[in-house]
């Protein structure tokens, strides 16, 4: 482990050097794959130079405690520091141990993310425009951007689609466990008599695909306009700016209408095309090994119904690690990381033991 790590020091330092040379910005696209990859081995470096300095901290006091010469008193405070270091560097092992299991190459990036109203009808609309208020007030306390790229809607203020951007380092990391069914259960607004209902919606999200990562042949596209609808002022329905933007190969079909130009229509149309597409690569390569993890948090099944939001008993449920809170309001308003953080936890314990079971095997 040591010895990666200290590989892991040097390219850290080299990253340092070439980021400061004259002119590396020149190529910011380069330029951009050296900051990710500087920030992604920071809090590992970080992490392994606090290990190595609590191991100098230790090889000092013990030998003070070799000294004949010294007085009782110290001695018996050197022991004590003695004894909270060794404590220290315990923890400080296992979180670098964390740091190096192998990540998702997609944690840093942006995301863009998908709710769809399922089971349920205009329930089930009200509820995903619910959810889409939800991940933008947690964008909001993280202060991260969030955009409505396209939305859908019905005439109560639901959503039927609602598809938008979340911009900002480190939003696939936590996000990433939102993807699968939604279950809500409430006495809808339309219902007269207070019959509780059951609703579905569905969530997914996907890392924000870069050029680079997945380059489309304009032989591939078909590009359509057509007037905007629904509200948004004088300027709908005047010009023809929404885009639908079809890929033949694989019939996938996105449409953007909420930006004033074909132009930003256009580039944001392809942007969901690009994410979409290259999440359905990742999925096909990691089909057969989530096939083997099928209780594992993260594996993204949208079938699977990962959480219900139960308002008679003001409760939320992850079904996936038997996590249950109270104060649902709180989590609607953007209170995310009192599930998001259990889930991370979750994450990490799997991949520790999957870890320790391939170096026992």
């Amino acid at each position: 482990m040591f010895e990666e790590l200290r590989d892991v020091e040097r390219r850290y330092e080299e990253l340092t050097y070439r980021m400061t040379v004259p002119g590396s910005a020149n190529d910011s696209a380069a330029y951009g794959q050296l900051m990710r990859d500087y920030r992604e081995l920071t809090p590992v470096v970080e992490a392994y130079r606090t290990y190595c300095a609590l191991i100098r901290e230790i090889e000092e006091e013990q030998e003070l405690l070799h000294d004949p010469s010294a007085d009782p008193a110290f001695t018996d405070m050197v022991q004590q520091e003695l004894c909270e270091n060794r404590k220290k560097l315990e923890a400080a092992e296992e979180n670098l141990r964390l740091l190096l299991l192998p990540r998702d190459s997609s944690d840093e990036k942006s995301i863009i993310m998908e709710i769809r109203a399922g089971a349920g009808g205009e329930e089930a609309a009200l509820f995903a425009h619910s959810l889409h208020r939800m991940y933008a007030m947690y964008a909001a306390h993280k202060g991260w951007r969030c955009d409505v790229i396209s939305l859908n809607e019905t005439e109560l203020g639901g959503g039927k689609e609602i598809v938008f951007s979340i911009e900002g380092p480190g939003a696939y990391s936590r996000l990433k466990f939102e993807s699968g069914v939604h279950r809500v259960q409430r006495v809808p607004e339309t219902e007269t008599q207070g019959r509780i209902h059951t609703s579905t919606v569905t969530v997914a999200v996907m890392p924000e695909a870069e050029e680079v990562e997945l380059e489309l042949d304009p032989k591939d596209l078909r590009i359509d306009t057509f007037r905007s609808s629904g509200a948004g002022g004088q300027h709908i329905n005047k010009t023809s700016s929404a885009i639908r933007v079809t890929h033949l190969p694989t019939g996938m079909v996105v449409e953007c209408q909420d930006q004033r130009s074909q132009r930003e229509n256009k580039d944001r149309a392809l942007k969901v095309l690009r994410s979409r597409l290259l999440q359905q690569k990742q999925e096909a390569y990691d089909r057969e090994y989530n096939a083997k993890r099928q209780g594992q948090v993260g594996t993204g099944d949208r079938s699977e119904k990962i959480r219900t939001y139960n308002f008679p008993q003001d409760r939320v449920t992850d079904h996936r690690i038997g996590l249950t809170l109270r104060n649902l309001q709180s989590v609607l308003d953007g209170d995310l990381d009192r599930v998001i953080e259990p889930l991370i936890v979750a994450d990490r314990e799997e991949k520790l033991k999957q870890h320790q079971e391939g170096i026992e095997q």
